[in-house]
């Protein structure tokens, strides 16, 4: 198996594959955690077989015009490379700032760093207190394009933020980017279906779910927010 994941990571641009030696948080089925890895190793289909699970996280941005923000993942990236998905999804790192639980705080901290690493949204347009807990999924993906090497398994924060933004994006992380109302995304799901498009599995989880049920409630986040369950889907 280490043959063959070095094999892969051969060809994948450099940039990625330092970025795959940061460290996230490692946590148990309750979301406790319990320590920290490489974000290689979390992502290898080997340790995910055997148990291992991370926490990450899933940003919603939404305009003043309560449109989302969609984010097409560059080509560059060692998982899911090319597909769409929300608007920034990474995880927390194994630091004391982004492992701090109380009230997603450390999760927050984590989204405010990664939105502007990709779409160089800087801090100062997304305030912390933009930021909204909403709740949790568990899920459990193969890479796609399949590789039997990476995959992804995840408790996953998801976060809505509503701001009028500057993007700037980063094109060894970001392809294209564009906002969209409900009846477009509901036109790209329908493509994804009919294999016309690709989305992330985590993205598509979370459309099919809930996202349609708690668009209207953009303006009324209390309404929707959910800390205590934490939704598995295998």
């Amino acid at each position: 198996m280490q043959a063959k994941v070095e094999d892969v990571m051969k060809s994948k641009d450099e940039v990625q594959v330092q970025l795959m030696q940061e460290r996230c948080i490692l946590v148990n089925v309750q979301d406790q955690a319990i320590g920290s890895a490489s974000k290689k190793k979390c992502h290898l289909l080997e340790n995910i077989n055997d148990g291992m699970l991370h926490r990450a996280f899933s940003v919603f941005l939404f305009n003043e015009r309560d449109e989302l923000l969609l984010q097409q993942r560059s080509d560059a990236k060692i998982t899911f490379p090319g597909m769409f998905t929300n608007t920034c999804c990474s995880h927390p790192l194994d630091t004391v700032l982004e492992k701090e639980d109380e009230g997603g705080i450390g999760v927050k901290r984590a989204a405010q760093r990664k939105l502007f690493h990709e779409l160089g949204i800087t801090p100062d347009q997304v305030p912390l207190t933009l930021f909204h807990y909403i709740t949790r999924i568990k899920y459990q993906a193969e890479n796609i394009p399949r590789d039997n090497v990476f995959g992804e398994h995840e408790i996953d924060y998801v976060l809505f933020v509503k701001r009028n933004v500057s993007v700037c994006s980063n094109v060894n992380e970001v392809k294209s980017y564009r906002y969209v109302n409900q009846a477009e995304l509901r036109k790209i799901l329908g493509d994804a279906d009919s294999g016309e498009i690709k989305i992330t599995p985590w993205f598509k989880l979370i459309c099919e779910t809930f996202l349609f049920d708690w668009w209207p409630s953009i303006d009324k986040v209390e309404s929707i927010q959910d800390h205590e369950t934490i939704h598995v889907f295998s």
